[in-house]
């Protein structure tokens, strides 16, 4: 399972590929790409700033790092970049496209990057997330019929909304796996105007000398 630094870790790499940003704004965004249910704090936030740099992955210029004890106005903005180290490590991030890529909690980010995700790896990630989905399926399924009977109303409810829920990623992950397939499918080129297709050789008449 990816720890919650590593989601942060590539959601922070990804957001300043697109563009150099300062703390505030970063974290806005990635409230955004992480989800409005996972609270992200300036306590959260810096320190990961703070080993992204050490390792060499981001460098920040515009001031000394902020001092979160002083009021948001007097507060340095230091404007955080993508460093050419930075570029590869996102790079080899996007392109894994192991079981890690396929869980609740780095899903949503993956697929926020999928524009920058090369067309092969976007598949097995979708393919990988199905199939991870169909087990839990099968779980929930499985815990529906044994609970049917002795189980209370609400319980049951519970019960039949986590499946349905499950039942309609399924449905959107096959419409995204058949939409990266027919991309993939490369078109015929047209025709140049005013060309001719060429006849059709019959078998049956001779070859004109």
């Amino acid at each position: 399972m990816a720890a919650r630094s590593d989601v942060l870790e590539l959601a922070v790499l990804g957001l300043l590929h697109e563009a150099p940003m300062h703390g505030y704004e970063l974290r806005k965004r990635l409230t955004t790409v992480l989800g409005p249910f996972r609270a992200l704090s300036y306590g959260t936030l810096y320190p990961s700033l703070r080993r992204l740099a050490e390792r060499g992955w981001i460098s920040g210029s515009g001031g000394d790092e902020p001092d979160l004890a002083r009021p948001a106005s007097r507060r340095a903005r230091v404007v955080y970049r993508l460093t050419p180290a930075g570029e590869e490590r996102f790079a080899a991030l996007v392109r894994d496209a192991g079981p890690a890529s396929w869980e609740d909690e780095s899903f949503d980010v993956r697929l926020a990057f999928f524009s920058r995700t090369a067309a092969e790896v976007r598949i097995r990630i979708l393919e990988g997330r199905r199939s991870r989905l169909e087990e839990r399926l099968e779980q929930v399924s499985g815990a529906l019929s044994r609970s049917r009977e002795r189980a209370d109303h609400y319980t049951l409810a519970l019960h039949r909304h986590g499946l349905e829920s499950v039942q309609r990623e399924v449905r959107w992950l096959n419409e995204l796996i058949s939409a990266e397939r027919s991309r993939r499918t490369p078109p015929t080129p047209p025709r140049a105007p005013g060309s001719q297709q060429a006849p059709e050789h019959d078998p049956d008449q001779p070859d004109t000398p």
